[in-house]
C-alpha cells in the first residue's frame, strides 16, 4: 500500500519533519487522496533489468545468440525493458564509435577469480541487444557510465582504459584532496575507477559526443549512469580548473582553498557559508552537464528518453555532487546541507525519466524512511514533484542479504514495495538472475503482482 509523502515541491515550505530527519512523523495523503489500489494508476507499470557490462561480459561477448536466449527469458518474466550497459567503468564502449575507443577486453569475476574477458567477436553488442529485444517487443535503452577514464589495476590486473592508453590526456582526471594532498584520481583509485573532472569543458565535450552517438541508435532510452563526482567521500574535486570555475561561481575568490580539509570523509557539524557554495556549486556542474546531455539526445532524435541513474539516498548524495531532485523541492529547507542555491540545481525537470537504486537490504524491504526499498521509492519519487516518472528497485546480488541467492521468494515483494510507491520497477542485475536461477522465481513474482491488479 503507498501512502504519498506529504513533501512540498513548493518554496519555501518547510517539511513536516525536522531538518535532515530520514524519519517523517508528519502527515501524509488522506486516504481519499490515495491512489487507486489495482487501478490505472498501476496497470502497464514498466519494470527495468539492468545488464552491466562487466558482470556480463564473459556470458555475451563473444556469442550474439547468448543475447537473444537471455531476451527471451526476461521477456518471459515479464520485464518490460532492458537497460544495456555499453560504457563500462574502463571507459570504452561496447558500440561502434569513431569517439571512443571500443572495449576488447573487460575485467571480469570469473570461476572465482578477477580477470580479464578478451571480445574476438566483431558483431555490434549494442546492435544486436537493439535487434534482439526489438524483435520480443522489449524497450532497449542504453546506460553508460559518464565521468569514468579508467580503471585502475586490480587482483594484480594491468590498468585498462583511455586515459591509460592515452585515447584521452592524463590531466582529464579528476584531482583528489586526500592526506597526502592534491593528487590525480589516477594515484588516488589505485585498484579502482578513475573519476574524469566533470568541471573541465575537455571532458564534458568528449562526453556529450559520446552521448550524440548512442542517440544515432534505434534505442527507446539513454540512461547516465556515475554522472557524478567521485564519490569517495568529498576530497574531488579540487583542480586548477575548479578552482577557477568556484571562483566565477563566487564573484571572488575562496577564502580557503581546497573548501574542506584533507582526506574529509564526513561533512563538519557546523558548514560555512563557502562550503555550502561549495556543494552548490558542485550540484550546479552536474546540472548543467545533464541540461546538454538532455539536449544532446533530443536533438539527434526527439522520440529517446533520456534519464539518469542515482542512488536513492538523497540525504547524503551531496557527497557525489549531484541533486538530482526537482527544482521545485526546497532541499535547503529540509537539509542543513544545503542553501537556496542548491534547489535551482535539481535536474529532474531534464529528464524523462530516471532509475532509482533503492539498494536496502532484505530485511529493510517495506518502510517509510530510507534505508528500505520502499521508503527510498516514496522519498524518491516526491523529491521529483512529478518532473519525471521514476522506477526504483532492488540490488539482488550486492544487496545485504541478496549475496548468496536464495532469495527468490523475496522478489515479489521487492516488486510490491517498489512499483506502487513509484512509477516502475528497477532491478540490478541480469547477472544475478542467472547466477542464482530466479528466472521462474521473477516470472512468478511479476504475474503475482498483476494478478493483484485484477
Amino acid at each position: 500500500m503507498f501512502l504519498a509523502l506529504a513533501i512540498s515541491c513548493e518554496k519555501p515550505v518547510k517539511l513536516p519533519w525536522n531538518k535532515g530527519d530520514d524519519n517523517p512523523s508528519g502527515p501524509v495523503v488522506p486516504p481519499e487522496q490515495k491512489p487507486d489500489e489495482g487501478g490505472s494508476e498501476t496497470v502497464g507499470k514498466p519494470m527495468y533489468i539492468w545488464i552491466d557490462a562487466s558482470a556480463n561480459f564473459p556470458y555475451f561477448a563473444n556469442d550474439a545468440s547468448r543475447i537473444e536466449s537471455d531476451l527471451k527469458k526476461v521477456k518471459q518474466m515479464g520485464f518490460t525493458d532492458v537497460i544495456v550497459d555499453i560504457r563500462p567503468t574502463e571507459g570504452t564502449v561496447l558500440y561502434k564509435s569513431s569517439v571512443a575507443p571500443e572495449a576488447k577486453r573487460l575485467a571480469a569475476w570469473v570461476g572465482g577469480n578477477y580477470k580479464f574477458v578478451t571480445r574476438t567477436a566483431t558483431f555490434d553488442y549494442l546492435q544486436a541487444f537493439i535487434d534482439a529485444g526489438h524483435r520480443l517487443g522489449l524497450k532497449v535503452n542504453a546506460a553508460m557510465n559518464t565521468f569514468v577514464g579508467g580503471y585502475g589495476g586490480y587482483y594484480g590486473l594491468a590498468n585498462e582504459g583511455p586515459i591509460f592508453s592515452g585515447d584521452i590526456p592524463a590531466d582529464w582526471a579528476s584531482v583528489d584532496y586526500t592526506k597526502d594532498g592534491l593528487v590525480s584520481s589516477l594515484e588516488s583509485n589505485k585498484g579502482g575507477t578513475v573519476f574524469l573532472n566533470p568541471a573541465d569543458d575537455r571532458v564534458t565535450e568528449y562526453l556529450l559526443g559520446i552521448i550524440a552517438e548512442l542517440a544515432s541508435y534505434n534505442v527507446d532510452g539513454i540512461i547516465l549512469d556515475r554522472c557524478r563526482y567521485d564519490d569517495n567521500d568529498l576530497q574531488a574535486d579540487f583542480s586548477d580548473i575548479s578552482k577557477e570555475k568556484f571562483t566565477a561561481y563566487l564573484g571572488k575568490a575562496p577564502s580557503s582553498w581546497p573548501v574542506f580539509k584533507a582526506g574529509v570523509s564526513s561533512l563538519p557539524i557546523v558548514l560555512s557559508p563557502e562550503q555550502k557554495s561549495w556543494l552548490a556549486f558542485r550540484a550546479k556542474t552536474i546540472h548543467d552537464f545533464v541540461e546538454r546531455a538532455s539536449s544532446t539526445v533530443h536533438t539527434v532524435n526527439p522520440k529517446i528518453r533520456f534519464g539518469c541513474y542515482v542512488g536513492a539516498w538523497y540525504s547524503t548524495y551531496y557527497n557525489s555532487g549531484v541533486n538530482w531532485a526537482s527544482p521545485k523541492y526546497a532541499a535547503h529547507s529540509h537539509f542543513s546541507w544545503a542553501n537556496s542555491d542548491y534547489d535551482q540545481y535539481g535536474y529532474a525537470d531534464h529528464c524523462d525519466f530516471m532509475m532509482l537504486g533503492c539498494y536496502a537490504s532484505t530485511s529493510k524491504i517495506y518502510g517509510s524512511s530510507e534505508w528500505t526499498m520502499e521508503g527510498f521509492a516514496k522519498k524518491g519519487k516526491a523529491y521529483l514533484c512529478g518532473d519525471c516518472p521514476c522506477a526504483g528497485g532492488p540490488d539482488i546480488g550486492n544487496g545485504s542479504g541478496f549475496e548468496n541467492g536464495g532469495q527468490g521468494s523475496k522478489l515479489y515483494s521487492t516488486i510490491d514495495a517498489c512499483i506502487n510507491a513509484a512509477d516502475g520497477y528497477f532491478c540490478f542485475d541480469l547477472c544475478h538472475i542467472r547466477m542464482f536461477d530466479y528466472w521462474e522465481a521473477f516470472e512468478d513474482a511479476i504475474d503475482r503482482y498483476h494478478n493483484s491488479l485484477k
